[in-house]
């Protein structure tokens, strides 16, 4: 996912979608409406876990890192957890999750929690369609590319700064060195 762009061959810009799809629901949903020939949009991603309590807010963080425009979690109604509550436990994250990305910037539309049976395929088409449609109207979020101009600015903040230390000890013996973007990720 390191492009933070995706391409129709028309040339229009499609975003990309990253889902975590509860095993006994949410997948097995998606997997129904597949079989019944249901046309929801393919910009997609389906990452399958045993229960949506598993999503760890890590690995929305990453995805959003990595490119993702979006974030779909999908799991089991309440009260019909395979795993008692752990639809319980990512209703709490996801609230959690919320908060978090909007003070780092990123519009909370971005992420989205449904539950959906195993029996609801047309819901699975509805609610990634209009996953995608939402997603489209707040454009790219582009965070691999501002990795890319954070560490120019950091390079540029640190070649400033050892400048004016250069400038203020020039009988020194330069011994250190600034740390760029590059440096410190190493």
């Amino acid at each position: 996912m390191s492009d933070s762009t995706t391409k129709t061959p028309d040339g229009n810009w499609t975003p990309r979608i990253v889902a975590f799809f509860c095993n006994w629901c949410t997948y097995t949903a998606a997997d129904l409406a597949g079989v019944s020939r249901m046309k929801y949009a393919s910009n997609i991603r389906v990452i399958r876990l045993m229960c949506s309590g598993r999503v760890d807010p890590q690995f929305v963080v990453d995805a959003f890192a990595k490119g993702a425009d979006g974030v779909l979690i999908g799991g089991c109604h309440p009260n019909d957890c395979h795993y008692v509550e752990g639809n319980y436990k990512c209703l709490r994250r996801y609230q959690m999750l919320k908060r978090m990305i909007a003070d780092m910037g990123i519009e909370p539309d971005r992420l989205r929690l449904e539950w959906i049976s195993a029996a609801e395929g047309e819901k699975v088409r509805r609610v990634v369609n209009e996953m995608v449609e939402t997603v489209k109207q707040l454009g790219p979020l582009g965070i691999p590319a501002k990795f890319e101009q954070w560490d120019k600015e950091i390079d540029a903040l640190a070649e400033h700064v050892a400048a004016s230390e250069g400038a203020g000890a020039a009988g020194s013996s330069g011994q250190n060195k600034p740390q760029t973007a590059h440096t410190a990720h190493v």
